[in-house]
Formats: structure tokens, C-alpha cells, sequence
């Protein structure tokens, strides 16, 4: 198994945990990539995270949806609907994105059907994100996939990162990433 870890601002506020803490438990378990994300913070804010997360790990650091602070990570991950407000047309849309961050960062893209997989295969990702494998808390509207998310997986033609209430001991055959939520570590 190889460690995503998923730093949720809010779980982490809701249970009292500073990034310290966080990154300690993600460096002991071999973690490789943390994703920063806050939904309820100011743009101030979440920069100054990224400046302290980065302080504690050397590791990737990927931002959700803000990539407009991508020069303060080493990339971005992305939601289907975000990807679409920036244009109609997905080739389109992650050409203007990496205008906008610069080609020598970290893409990842949400995904949960066979459609959105075959869509991503077109485009120039480093990653997608794909799931949910369970319901989790933090994305309830999220539809779960259970035993048909490895079967997906296998049609990528990108390293999927398995995401929605995934544990470590999960076994995939197609998935290169677990995404650990702020929560499960």
C-alpha cells in the first residue's frame, strides 16, 4: 500500500489535531503524498497552512481546488465540476489550468464512473482520484462504488488513488495510492 494522506482542515479542527501531529502520523506511516483541503477557510488562511505544512513535510504536497496557490505545493487535485468551470471542454480546461499553475505541477482529477475515467484517460493527468470506495462523512453525496472501484481502476490508464473511506489494510490490485482521510490516521 502506498499513502495518500487527506489533511481535511476541518476534522482536523473538529479533533483537536495540529499539522504537527498530522504529518507525524503520516511520516510513520510511509505516507508519500499529503493533500491539503479546507472548505470553509479564507484564501489567507489556507496559504499560511501550506506555508506550515510545507515546513513539516518534504514530501508531495497537492492543494485541493485552490490552484491559485499552487506555487506554495508541488500541485493540484480537482473535482469533475471544477474542472468544468474553467472551460466546457476538458482538453481545454486542463490546458488553461496548466497555463495558469505551470506545466511541472502535480494534476490530479476526481472521478467516479466508467465516463469521467474515459474522459481523463484523453487528458495530460498525473493522477486521478476515484471513488467513493465507502461512504465517509466528509463527502456524503458521494456515490459508493465498493468492489466495482478496483474494476474501474483497472481502465485507467493513469495511478488511481482510491478515495472515500478507504483503510490501510484495504487490498486493491489497479489502485497505486489509498487515500487516507484526517480522520483514519
Amino acid at each position: 500500500m502506498r499513502l495518500y494522506a487527506l489533511c481535511d482542515r476541518d476534522v482536523l479542527r473538529s479533533r483537536d489535531i495540529g499539522f504537527a501531529q498530522f504529518i507525524e502520523k503520516v511520516k510513520s506511516l510511509n505516507g508519500e503524498i499529503v493533500q491539503y483541503r479546507s472548505k470553509h477557510d479564507d484564501i489567507a488562511t489556507i496559504k499560511n497552512d501550506l506555508i506550515q505544512l510545507r515546513q513539516l513535510w518534504d514530501g508531495f504536497l497537492i492543494i485541493n481546488d485552490h490552484y491559485e496557490l499552487a506555487n506554495y505545493c508541488d500541485g493540484i487535485h480537482i473535482g469533475q465540476d471544477d474542472l468544468y468551470v474553467i472551460d466546457a471542454d476538458p482538453l481545454r480546461a486542463l490546458a488553461i489550468l496548466k497555463l495558469t499553475i505551470g506545466n511541472d505541477k502535480i494534476v490530479g482529477l476526481s472521478t467516479h464512473n466508467h465516463e469521467e475515467i474515459a474522459i481523463a484517460n484523453t487528458l495530460d493527468l498525473n493522477y486521478i482520484g476515484l471513488g467513493a470506495y465507502r461512504s465517509t462523512s466528509t463527502k456524503k453525496e458521494a456515490g459508493v462504488l465498493g468492489d466495482t472501484l478496483d474494476k474501474l481502476a483497472k481502465e485507467s490508464t493513469h495511478p488511481v488513488a482510491a478515495i472515500g473511506g478507504i483503510k490501510t489494510d484495504d487490498v486493491f490490485d489497479f489502485v497505486t495510492y489509498h487515500v487516507i482521510g484526517s480522520g483514519l490516521l
